[in-house]
């Protein structure tokens, strides 16, 4: 993995792949990023639906303007590490929310809604990861809800 241009040089000296405390924060990019490899692995495994979401979603969303595609596969393993820890989740939710505005954290709160729908029917680990997400990022729950609605309504299919 090459070096981080944001805000994720903030741990024990060199790279990322240094353990147990890879980073100390994110750029908005990165958390936004976080918040759907959080979304993927909150069933425990990602699909090759969900990976698609993420790649595409970088691709084509003007919050990703500045952001090189080659970095999603480090900022991905430094959040699969932190869901390592005990408190990772925690942490790495928490990470999210001080890297982002309001504004930025309904962005995120949208991208995991993404991912969820990316393969289909979202499984109750997913149902439970969103409702603990929009707790931690303090979205409010009718504006979580339409968030929701809308992601679904997009990939219905005839």
């Amino acid at each position: 993995m090459g070096g981080f241009d944001g805000g994720m040089g903030g741990g024990h000296g060199g790279g990322p792949e240094e353990f147990p405390m890879p980073v100390s924060r994110f750029n908005p990019q990165e958390a936004l990023i976080c918040a759907m490899v959080l979304m993927g692995a909150s069933d425990r495994s990602m699909s090759d639906a969900e990976l698609a979401m993420m790649a595409k979603l970088v691709q084509e969303l003007p919050a990703f303007a500045e952001f090189r595609a080659s970095e999603i596969s480090a900022v991905t393993e430094v959040c699969l590490r932190l869901l390592e820890r005990t408190d990772g989740l925690d942490r790495a939710t928490g990470m999210i929310r001080e890297a982002l505005p309001m504004r930025l954290r309904e962005t995120a709160y949208l991208l995991a809604c993404e991912v969820a729908a990316a393969d289909g029917e979202a499984t109750q680990e997913e149902l439970l990861f969103l409702s603990e997400f929009r707790v931690a990022l303090d979205i409010d729950r009718l504006i979580a809800g339409a968030i929701e609605r809308a992601a679904k309504a997009r990939y219905q299919v005839i």
